[in-house]
């Protein structure tokens, strides 16, 4: 068994959005956040949306790169509409013959959060080109046992094929859709915590979640007696998103979505 390494959050009074000066904004770097499972219907959309949501709503300039041909993070952004904070979409996915492909995935100039929502079923060439420069790799995995066998190989691949050696300061590991007092959770966990790499957070298994996207919003934006749990669940994993040194990977702005997503057969 591999040993165990456990992430230790702040308190949750820890600061998330960074005050602003007198004059201008504080100047906050670009994080490029990867979400990825070999798995379907693991939740990486979710997790997308929410993270882009969250930092939307924190003043952030936050864009939502959408890779996987399904577009269901695009739907959701859609559902969004303009009323509540802005969020950039971009088409990872799609091929548009009238313009280049740096063209199609450039970021607005500003932008700080930016969050990829990967296809499932990547080939250890693919993996390597969306975590090459990810500031931060996020895994969910739900708790049954299909889903636990499968992440166990596609977690020892990403750390392999995806060259994965800081795996404590860029890779992380989350329970989705869990039901909290059940044997199967309880397996969840302690496959999790056998891993290496940090298990952060645990979210819940909640109609929250579904209300929420079908409004193209964050379970942040939602009404807060409902959500107060949920909010503390991300509250954990935004610190360790926030608490991380950033990638010393520098890259002129309109070149980072490309290199988060490359040229995939088929596509």
């Amino acid at each position: 068994m591999l040993n165990l390494k456990l992430w230790h959050p702040r308190p949750p009074n820890t600061p998330i959005a960074q005050p602003e000066g007198q004059g201008q904004p504080a100047v906050r770097p670009l994080m490029r956040i990867v979400a990825l499972n070999t798995k379907g219907g693991c939740g990486k959309t979710t997790l997308c949306t929410n993270l882009a949501g969250y930092y939307a709503s924190h003043g952030y300039h936050t864009a939502l790169l959408d890779a996987d041909l399904q577009g269901s993070s695009l739907r959701w952004l859609k559902n969004r509409g303009e009323k509540p904070a802005a969020i950039t979409g971009i088409a990872g996915a799609e091929r548009n013959g009238r313009v280049t492909r740096s063209f199609q995935l450039r970021v607005p100039p500003g932008t700080e959060r930016i969050i990829v929502d990967t296809p499932a079923a990547l080939d250890s060439l693919h993996l390597q080109d969306f975590t090459r420069d990810a500031d931060a790799i996020l895994i969910p995995v739900l708790p049954s046992d299909i889903d636990i066998h499968v992440a166990s190989h596609y977690i020892a691949d990403l750390l392999l094929a995806g060259r994965i050696k800081r795996r404590t300061e860029r890779v992380a590991v989350i329970a989705n859709r869990v039901k909290k007092n059940t044997l199967i959770y309880i397996k969840l966990q302690h496959f999790l915590r056998s891993l290496g790499i940090p298990f952060v957070t645990s979210f819940r298994d909640t109609q929250n979640y579904v209300h929420a996207s079908e409004a193209g919003l964050a379970i942040h934006e939602l009404e807060t007696r409902k959500t107060r749990q949920d909010v503390q669940d991300w509250e954990t994993l935004i610190n360790w998103l926030e608490q991380r040194p950033l990638s010393s990977t520098t890259h002129r702005l309109r070149d980072v979505a490309s290199t988060l997503v490359p040229d995939q057969p088929g596509g």
